[in-house]
Parts: C-alpha cells; sequence; structure tokens
C-alpha cells in the first residue's frame, strides 16, 4: 500500500552564512573586518569585532554575535547570550534576529520552551516578509501547536512564503489543497505546488507529486512519472520514496521501468 502524502516539519535558525551573506547591511568597520575575519576562519577576532559592534548597537553585529554563541564558534556555546543578542536585534526590528528568536523559544534553547513566544516573534518576521517564518507560522497554525488549529491561517502563511519560493511551503501548501484544509480540495492547484516544491529539489513535493501520478490526481495517471518522482525522492531521503515506487513499479513492465528510470537520471543531472 502506498502511504499518505508528507508534510514537512518547521525549519531550523538561520546559519551564519546565509545572514552575513543575504541579510547584512552594508558593511562599515568593525562589522566588516568581523565577516572577513569569521570568513578566513578566525573565530576569535570574529567574535571580538562583532561584540565591539554590537555593543555599540549594531544589530547586525548583535544578531551575528548571537549566532557566534549559538554555534560554540570563537566562544563557549551559551544559549543564553545567543538569546540575549538576538533579542537585541530583534527589538531594533531585524526579521531575521526575530524569526531566529522564534526558534530558539520554540525548541527551548536557552530559554524554557514558549510556543507562545515562539508564536509573537515568528509573527513578527513573518510581518515583514521572512519566508522561513512564515512556513513555520503555516507549520503552527496547521498542527495547533499553542494555538486553536486553524487551516485557514495555515493556507494565509504558506501561501505567503510559497509565492517567494519557500520549497516546504509550497509541499504544505500544496497539502492543504490536496486534502481540502482550510480551501475548497482542489487536486490540480495540489499539483501545481507539489510540482513547484519537486523543481527545487523538495523531496516531500517529490514523493507527493508521485502520489498524484499514482493516483491520477489533478494530472493523468502516468505509472512512469510516479516511479520517476517516488525514485527521486528516495534519492533525496524520503523514507517512503523506495517502498512506493517498487510498489508503482509491480504495475509496470520493463520497458515502462526503464523508461522511469531514465527520466530520473535526466532529471538528477539537470538539476
Amino acid at each position: 500500500m502506498i502511504r499518505l502524502k508528507a508534510i514537512s516539519r518547521l525549519l531550523a535558525a538561520s546559519v551564519m552564512a546565509l545572514t552575513m551573506a543575504v541579510s547584512s547591511p552594508s558593511f562599515a568597520g568593525d562589522s566588516e573586518d568581523a565577516f572577513a575575519a569569521y570568513y578566513s576562519g578566525d573565530y576569535e577576532t570574529a567574535f571580538s569585532l562583532f561584540t565591539k559592534a554590537a555593543e555599540q548597537g549594531d544589530a547586525w553585529a548583535q544578531l551575528n554575535l548571537g549566532m557566534m554563541y549559538r554555534d560554540g564558534k570563537g566562544v563557549p556555546q551559551d544559549y543564553k547570550s545567543t538569546i540575549d543578542w538576538y533579542t537585541k536585534a530583534a527589538n531594533q526590528g531585524r526579521a531575521d534576529a526575530e524569526y531566529n528568536l522564534g526558534v530558539m523559544y520554540y525548541e527551548a534553547k536557552g530559554v524554557l520552551q514558549d510556543y507562545r513566544t515562539a508564536l509573537h516573534w515568528y509573527t513578527k518576521a513573518a510581518n515583514q516578509g521572512y519566508a522561513d517564518a512564515q512556513h513555520n507560522l503555516g507549520v503552527i497554525y496547521g498542527d495547533g501547536i499553542g494555538v486553536l488549529q486553524d487551516y485557514r491561517t495555515a493556507l494565509h502563511w504558506y501561501t505567503k512564503a510559497a509565492e517567494q519560493g519557500s520549497a516546504p511551503a509550497q509541499s504544505n501548501l500544496g497539502l492543504l489543497y490536496d486534502n481540502g484544509r482550510g480551501i475548497p480540495q482542489d487536486y490540480r492547484a495540489a499539483v501545481h505546488w507539489y510540482n513547484k516544491a519537486a523543481e527545487q529539489g523538495h523531496p516531500n513535493g517529490q514523493y507527493n507529486l508521485g502520489l498524484m501520478y499514482a493516483g491520477g490526481k489533478g494530472v493523468l495517471q502516468n505509472y512512469v512519472l510516479a516511479h520517476m518522482w517516488f525514485n527521486i525522492a528516495a534519492s533525496n531521503g524520503n523514507g517512503e520514496g523506495a517502498k512506493s515506487r517498487d510498489i508503482v513499479g509491480g504495475w509496470m513492465t520493463p520497458s515502462q521501468i526503464g523508461e522511469a528510470q531514465r527520466l530520473a537520471r535526466e532529471w538528477v543531472a539537470k538539476h
């Protein structure tokens, strides 16, 4: 029996490299030197320079100093200090700090687990357009974590994140359309969003798209494409992909299996 659809869980905190390269303001003085030191592997110098800039009120430095405490780079790991510096940056309105602070409260790192406070910070980041926070709000409302379960609100946040290109949100948005949760059931819309996630390499989106082809939901039934997507999902770590691929393979001719394998190889080579 082919298993049910896969859902993506909450995303973790952003990493130092992403924040520095993408979210940083124009570099100046200590922050610029700290950035260079960090990427050269000189974490102690980076920590010292970020500390100097952070104590002067530089929100970007405060965020990255919090990450260094979180990751134990240039300083012993200290989640309480991470919370302190994230909070300072978040109080200056940095969406990435708000998001990371939400993760700390959700995961009970340096603080007692507090879903409502996590929700507060995720919402602030999400309202600034931070896609990972929008996705996590979708999960929280969809699963009823610390709030009443509310599929319409989950749909709202998944849609915002999905439209920004978040593959986990695209996959989960497809699942809401697939199951008719928060919106009338619409298999074509489900396929649309699963496909967007799948093309970005998201294993749950790939697996769910395979299920749609296997069942002929929103698309013409096509075991070759189902096999292809199950195979790709399995190679990307989806735990049910291989089982579902083998089940579908039992309904196919050897030539169809060969065609599905060829298509899978071609897709992987292009991506």
